[in-house]
């Protein structure tokens, strides 16, 4: 092996390197038995953050026009928790948040397919402490998602 595929290797990371020597990592999702492409495919990282953003947008407008401190400043405090209740609420009944629906996206559960109030509860819980969002599986589901045996698909 010379230098340059030594540090080639080293740059793109140990799972470029993994698929260079023969392992087959598949496709996001596989372990899970859903499709490659399409609807029940898992939500891509693009996605899932546009429609996190369209929902703490939502979140923020309401808290800055409804819940004000007397000077017309909305705090983040107040769109956090109008964001968990909106979150469990919507999550726990249809499957989806206004920007996930947006965004074609739905939270099901591995088991069932639907998401209960309290599978729902705790997927946002962990989802506000942002902690566990930013930890991945190979599959691309946050800590938020494995504790809750849910997962967020394309529709």
């Amino acid at each position: 092996m010379d230098k340059r595929q030594a540090i080639g290797s080293w740059l793109s990371g140990p799972r470029a390197a993994a698929e260079e020597a023969g392992v087959d990592f598949g496709y996001r999702g596989r372990q899970l038995g859903l499709p490659e492409e399409g609807p029940g495919s898992i939500a891509r990282p693009g996605r899932r953050l546009g429609a996190l953003a369209v929902d703490w947008g939502v979140c923020l407008l309401i808290a800055y026009g409804l819940i004000t401190d007397g000077y017309g400043q909305a705090t983040s405090n107040w769109a956090l928790l109008l964001f968990f209740v909106m979150s469990v609420l919507t999550v726990g009944t249809v499957g989806f948040t206004p920007g996930k629906r947006l965004f074609g996206l739905r939270v099901v559960a591995l088991e069932t397919g639907t998401v209960n109030p309290l599978r729902a509860l705790l997927r946002t819980a962990l989802l506000c402490l942002a902690v566990p969002a930013l930890i991945w599986d190979r599959d691309g589901r946050g800590l938020h998602d494995r504790l809750a045996r849910t997962v967020e698909v394309r529709i």
